[in-house]
C-alpha cells in the first residue's frame, strides 16, 4: 500500500517540477527523490514497523540504505529520457529496476533489528 501511493505521489511531484516549473529533468528527478525519500521513511517507520517516534540514526540509515537504490533509479531514469522515452514512463521503469535494491538494504540493515527484537518478544509471550 505504501508502495503504491507514493509511486502515485512521485510521479505527481515529478509532473509538477517538469511540467508546471519546468525544472531540468536530472534535477526534478533528484529533488522528487529525496521529497518522497523523507516521507517514505517517515510512513514506513510509523504505519509499516509501528515504531512511534523516528529518531535521526535511524533516518541516516535509511538515507545511506536507499543510496545505491537511488542511483540504479536516477541513472536509468535520465537514461531512458535520454533514450527517447516518456519522463514520466522511465521513471516508472526505473523505479521498477531500483525497488529490489531497496528492499535488501533497508530490510537487512535499517530495521532488522527491531524485526529481530519484536520475534524474540513475540516468541517470548
Amino acid at each position: 500500500m505504501v508502495a503504491a501511493v507514493f509511486t502515485a505521489l512521485g510521479l505527481a511531484v515529478l509532473k509538477f517540477f517538469v511540467a508546471i516549473l519546468h525544472w531540468p529533468y536530472a534535477l526534478s528527478t533528484l529533488v522528487q527523490s529525496e521529497v518522497c525519500n523523507l516521507l517514505r521513511f517517515f510512513a514506513v517507520d510509523r504505519w509499516v514497523f509501528k515504531i512511534p517516534r523516528p529518531t535521526v540514526k535511524r533516518l541516516w540509515q535509511y538515507h545511506v540504505a536507499n543510496a545505491a537504490a537511488f542511483g540504479v533509479w536516477w541513472l536509468g531514469a535520465n537514461a531512458l529520457k535520454e533514450a527517447g522515452m516518456n519522463y514520466l514512463l522511465a521513471s516508472l521503469v526505473a523505479m521498477l529496476g531500483s525497488v529490489g535494491v531497496s528492499l535488501l538494504s533497508n530490510f537487512g540493515w535499517v530495521w532488522k533489528k527491531r524485526e529481530v527484537a519484536r520475534a524474540e518478544a513475540t516468541s517470548a509471550e
